[in-house]
């Protein structure tokens, strides 16, 4: 039923007089006005000072039928590519890195504050660190005799003490390190990165994920997977050991006739893309396909150690009698490789899924023998490999990050030998380019068990390697589901501290 017009509210009534229209519209005039002025103001103050206090998102001009071409950072960045090593299963942060006297001081001891349970059970004793701490470098860095190869780099290294985590379990703190979140479904960390910059190389993917000899870490592939970003950005997996399957073409089909079958393909993709200019999705599998057919020239020519010196393979390790040793000296080679081949980001696990320290670094139990299981796969190849890319001056431009997802407790478990998960406390480590060298930022506690000093939360170490591949983590987003998506969520900052410049 229509309403009838001669019927006005009180509402409308009052604005037909001029005192009342003027009395009720003069704070929205006036807000018009500040609104000029501070515009104005904020003009003025970007011109002055070259920065921009916009926080929109940036979306990147990903070309249709090519997501991996390169595009241009949000800001001049330090580094262009990034590797990071991730090892699963926690490594005790003061058993490696995070010298504390304080634990021979108390040493089979249970002083008060500590936590009478945690989070497999009653809580025994103060223990010493396992291994002897040695100065190292010029700067004298305290590191763990058990990690003599990474501990000869200490003055290039540029350590977080004060790290902090959201989840004391594996799966949602091995999540949350390398996705931002505790829960799967969302996109790894390579994947925005690639997702902003793509990728200098046409000939290889612009994310690879380099998984432990001996299997996937826990959350397997969500730890390189693309969440809800287009399919395009997840990582590919790749092995030194084993390289990408049916990636050769079959003898049976010689090459004359697999390069014209190729170009008739190139040419019928071409004419469907033409016919459906918006479809987005079949541009990206059309860009993947063609993608893999090159892989088919670069990935045998990346993956092939025969060409390289014997002294580097003596140098990394992989002629070493320990099978997985060698298996992750060959990924660490592979890592490298990629590296200069211009990948953009390299995420290499050191760690299976597997419990109790056999394939990982969980160490619930005899934490002497399985730490020092795993330190004998992971030092010698992994310093090797950083080692070779100073020597080829890829620090320059690569930024390398060495992490795990928490740190462990000071104390013994119950009458054991192995040490309980710690998301209170752990140590990480970036270097190359970007970060300061021989530098050493927050600290935790006389006994390793909080942070007490520049707490450095998993929001805000992700927000410093965007901020170093020149990309503003609060601009970096995707709309899904009705929210603006970011890696660091609505938390984090840059820490600024650890910058070189």
């Amino acid at each position: 039923m229509t309403k009838d017009p001669t019927k006005i509210s009180p509402v409308g009534r009052g604005l037909l007089d001029r005192r009342s229209f003027l009395s009720q519209t003069s704070g929205a005039l006036g807000s018009l006005g500040l609104v000029s002025l501070l515009a104005q103001e904020k003009a003025l103050a970007e011109s002055k000072s070259g920065l921009s206090s916009d926080k929109t998102p940036i979306r990147p001009n990903i070309p249709v039928g090519n997501p991996y071409a390169p595009r241009p950072p949000h800001f001049k960045p330090a580094a262009t590519q990034v590797l990071i090593i991730f090892c699963a299963g926690a490594v005790s942060h003061i058993d490696t890195f995070d010298y504390k006297p304080d634990l021979f001081k108390f040493h089979g001891t249970k002083p008060p504050g500590l936590p009478e349970v945690t989070f497999e059970g009653p809580s025994g004793n103060i223990h010493r660190p396992f291994w002897d701490f040695s100065p190292r470098g010029e700067s004298g860095k305290m590191i763990s005799d058990l990690l003599p190869h990474l501990g000869g780099l200490a003055d290039d290294m540029c350590f977080f003490h004060g790290m902090k985590t959201s989840s004391s379990a594996h799966p949602p703190a091995e999540n949350f390190m390398n996705t931002g979140f505790t829960f799967n479904g969302f996109p790894s960390i390579g994947a925005w990165a690639t997702y902003a910059l793509g990728s200098d190389n046409k000939d290889l993917p612009a994310f690879v994920a380099i998984s432990d000899p001996r299997g996937t870490p826990r959350q397997g592939k969500n730890n390189w997977g693309n969440g809800f970003l287009p399919a395009s950005f997840q990582g590919t997996e790749i092995s030194g050991a084993n390289p990408p399957p049916n990636i050769y073409t079959p003898e049976s089909i010689g090459a004359g006739s697999n390069d014209r079958m190729i170009a008739e393909l190139a040419r019928m993709n071409e004419r469907h893309m033409e016919a459906y200019p918006d479809d987005t999705e079949l541009a990206a599998r059309v860009a993947s396909y063609e993608l893999a057919g090159r892989m088919q020239m670069s990935v045998p020519e990346v993956t092939n150690i025969d060409n390289e010196p014997e002294y580097i393979l003596e140098e990394y390790g992989i002629n070493s009698p320990n099978k997985v040793k060698s298996a992750y000296a060959k990924n660490c080679l592979l890592a490298r490789r990629l590296i200069e081949k211009g990948v953009r980001v390299v995420h290499l696990f050191n760690g299976a899924s597997a419990d109790n320290g056999i394939n990982n670094w969980d160490s619930h139990s005899d934490l002497e023998s399985t730490h020092g299981m795993q330190a004998e796969i992971m030092d010698q190849p992994t310093a090797a490999m950083i080692t070779d890319m100073k020597r080829r001056g890829l620090l320059d431009n690569t930024l390398v990050v060495w992490c795990t997802e928490f740190g462990r407790a000071p104390f013994l478990q119950a009458n054991g030998t192995g040490r309980d998960h710690n998301p209170g406390a752990f140590t990480t480590f970036m270097m190359g380019a970007g970060v300061k060298k021989g530098y050493s930022h927050g600290r935790s506690d006389e006994l390793g068990f909080e942070t007490v000093e520049n707490m450095t939360e998993v929001y805000d170490f992700n927000a410093t390697i965007l901020h170093l591949l020149g990309l503003d983590h609060e601009r970096l987003s995707y709309y899904y589901n009705g929210l603006e998506r970011r890696l660091t969520n609505v938390h984090g900052h840059v820490v600024r501290d650890v910058l070189n410049t």
